[in-house]
């Protein structure tokens, strides 16, 4: 593909602009959200080692750990209490937070998933999903679980919390789970939520969901499971809101980030919509999605702002899905300053991605999406640059993609743009997008941000 002297000084512009912004990713002059939930730090600390923990590998805690967090909870001090986990490797079931509590792990310190599936507990499903995800019927408690809760933070020197997921994802390969897997960490109903300078690794499924939260940080994180790890999604708001997610680095076999608000009918019930998410200098690598909304959107998903955010060897880079059935909305969606490298698509926006809860979920449930602006993408080695397909009922508007290149390496019957059931507009856009969206500078939705 030929471009112009002018075409050529504006690219290299944007991708310097990209650069630089990876260049100051720590200054202290990013805009950060973090703030929502300041960190505190709380003087009074009792260690796991006090109430019989041993970081040996072997030895089971899971009764030093719920009764050190016991402790806390009854001790109620005022300004909460650290559970302090020194360096070692501490084996232990499942256990609850409990408010005004620090999760502190030391350099060097591991908590480490129990293999043994008879020591997870089942809990109840969502309300707004009606059953497990997976499987119907009950789902199997979060590794670290809390309801109910607020002012709790997980923290400390980038100590590691492994979910050891390889016997679920055997499980899930071989179709012998009985009820849906366990994420790594799930707080619902919570507030006031703060998770950062810790490694996640190998979930057994989602990695960090907050569900029916509102106020969460997530902040300075690693998340890390293999390519091939089933399902195991870094960070996934769910009906929640006021939402931080900042300068971390995410790994994993599924979407990095999927911001989701309910399935089907029971979503559409409870009618908790996902809203003032901001994600921002996230890094990250999945043959999924980077930056994802949905498919499980019937509450609503609507003011998000995903920046400065760089994926490699991706599946796609900005994924935004729902389906027939879904009802709910997506609208006020802003990504910006994206970089990514190797992904067999760019972008796609879709009607007709997930499966249903039941067979009694509504047909004529149709979602509404609306208002999305995705502007400053710069990708190289992009296998296909985009799809946006809508509903023939319920056609997807005010889409604009604003100063977006998404490049591949050969030009092919895939190299080009891919519409259906769509309108909005589109400026500086390379390959230059489907007809649906028009172009010109001073039309379209996209005047509006210029």
């Amino acid at each position: 593909m030929a471009f112009s002297a002018t075409s050529f000084v504006l690219c290299f512009g944007f991708l310097l602009q990209i650069l630089a912004n990876c260049a100051g990713f720590a200054e202290a002059q990013q805009p950060t959200c973090s703030e929502m939930v300041p960190m505190v730090y709380r003087n009074d600390k009792i260690s796991i080692t006090d109430y019989g923990g041993v970081g040996d590998g072997v030895t089971l805690n899971t009764k030093a750990f719920r009764a050190a967090i016991y402790r806390i909870e009854h001790l109620r001090r005022k300004d909460g209490t650290v559970l302090y986990i020194p360096p070692g490797e501490y084996l232990t079931g499942p256990f609850n937070l409990t408010s005004r509590m620090t999760l502190f792990l030391a350099k060097g310190a591991i908590i480490k998933a129990t293999t043994d599936v008879g020591q997870w507990p089942l809990i109840a499903p969502l309300p707004s999903y009606g059953r497990g995800r997976e499987r119907p019927g009950g789902r199997y408690m979060s590794f670290i679980h809390g309801d109910g809760l607020h002012d709790v933070i997980i923290t400390g020197e980038n100590g590691t919390i492994d979910g050891q997921g390889g016997v679920w994802w055997d499980m899930w390969r071989q179709r012998t789970l009985q009820y849906t897997r366990p994420h790594l960490i799930e707080l619902m109903n919570s507030r006031n939520i703060r998770i950062s300078n810790v490694i996640f690794k190998n979930s057994p499924f989602w990695n960090i969901h907050p569900v029916y939260c509102s106020r969460v940080v997530v902040q300075y994180v690693t998340i890390l499971a293999p390519y091939d790890s089933p399902n195991t999604d870094g960070i996934d708001p769910d009906s929640s809101s006021d939402v931080c997610i900042e300068d971390s680095y995410i790994s994993t076999g599924d979407d990095l980030v999927a911001i989701k608000s309910g399935w089907d009918e029971y979503g559409i019930a409870y009618g908790r919509p996902s809203h003032g998410i901001t994600i921002r200098r996230v890094t990250g690598s999945s043959p999924f999605a980077g930056i994802a909304v949905g498919s499980e959107t019937s509450g609503g998903v609507e003011n998000v702002i995903a920046e400065h955010i760089t994926l490699f060897k991706m599946g796609v880079g900005i994924n935004l899905k729902t389906n027939i059935g879904r009802g709910g909305f997506i609208r006020n969606i802003t990504v910006s300053n994206v970089y990514i490298e190797n992904s067999r698509q760019g972008i796609k926006i879709a009607g007709d991605v997930g499966d249903h809860p039941d067979e009694s979920y509504n047909p004529n449930a149709l979602p509404v999406l609306r208002n999305i602006m995705i502007k400053n993408v710069w990708g190289v080695e992009i296998l296909q640059p985009g799809r946006i397909h809508g509903l023939r009922d319920a056609p997807f508007t005010g889409i604009c993609l604003m100063n977006v290149h998404l490049l591949g390496q050969v030009r092919s019957r895939d190299s080009s743009w891919q519409c259906s059931d769509v309108s909005g507009s589109a400026f500086q856009v390379t390959p230059w997008p489907c007809s649906q969206l028009t172009g010109g500078q001073q039309t379209g939705v996209c005047s509006s941000y210029l």
